[in-house]
């Protein structure tokens, strides 16, 4: 593993399936960084609102979400929402359809952006999601947004689906993505949508290892280059 010696934020968005947790985490091995998985922050919230049965009741969501203490422990692996670790109930079809409802929700973004921009300023981090290269860290020293087709981010989903016991059919679960990709991207607030320069990357036909080292030779050798140039200055 490597050490960054310097304070670095790298920004990764992209749509449901198109890799980027998976590569988050394993950059963020590779290059010892802090990972943070934003998708499952707002998962976490969407827990919390089945939980409270609060799924229609916005205002008092927004209350508990105010209150709530999310925390990710084994370098994002798992998620502890008020100590109760949520890590397989935030990928639930329960979840994955009340999601993109919860998320949309202004003053929710609002206080999970704060949180997470917080942890940035912490340490060096990967960060993950759908308008993290655009609203939360808009200045990251890296950005790349991932993307593949609708059928292969399915795939992969069912999969991990199949992996849980969770039943469902891969059918369900492509047009559940459908569903997905509209309401990311035509919300209102924060939409998903690649920053002008953000390094797109189509994982499709394309391992999880070879996104992985395109990634990190781009940070290292950005940041090999600019320490030269440092010290020849």
């Amino acid at each position: 593993m490597k050490q960054i010696g310097v304070h670095v934020t790298i920004a990764m968005d992209g749509p449901a399936g198109s890799g980027k947790s998976t590569v988050a985490r394993l950059v963020a091995e590779k290059l010892g960084l802090l990972y943070l998985d934003s998708g499952a922050m707002y998962r976490a919230v969407t827990v919390l609102a089945i939980q409270n049965e609060s799924e229609n009741d916005i205002s008092k969501l927004i209350a508990l979400v105010k209150t709530c203490h999310i925390e990710f422990k084994d370098n994002g692996k798992k998620i502890f929402l008020n100590s109760e670790d949520v890590s397989v109930q935030i990928r639930t079809p329960e979840v994955n359809k009340l999601v993109a409802d919860v998320a949309k929700v202004p003053e929710i973004r609002h206080e999970i952006v704060k949180h997470q921009q917080k942890i940035g300023e912490e340490g060096s981090i990967i960060a993950e999601g759908r308008d993290l290269t655009t609203i939360v860290f808009p200045d990251a020293d890296f950005k790349f947004y991932l993307d593949a087709s609708v059928k292969e981010r399915a795939k992969r989903r069912f999969a991990e689906l199949q992996a849980q016991n969770v039943d469902t059919t891969l059918r369900s679960v492509e047009a559940e993505i459908k569903a997905r990709d509209e309401k990311d991207i035509s919300r209102e607030h924060s939409p998903l949508r690649a920053a002008k320069d953000a390094i797109r990357i189509d994982t499709t036909g394309k391992t999880i290892e070879e996104v992985v080292d395109f990634i990190v030779a781009q940070v290292t050798f950005k940041l090999t280059k600019d320490q030269n140039n440092y010290t020849e200055g």
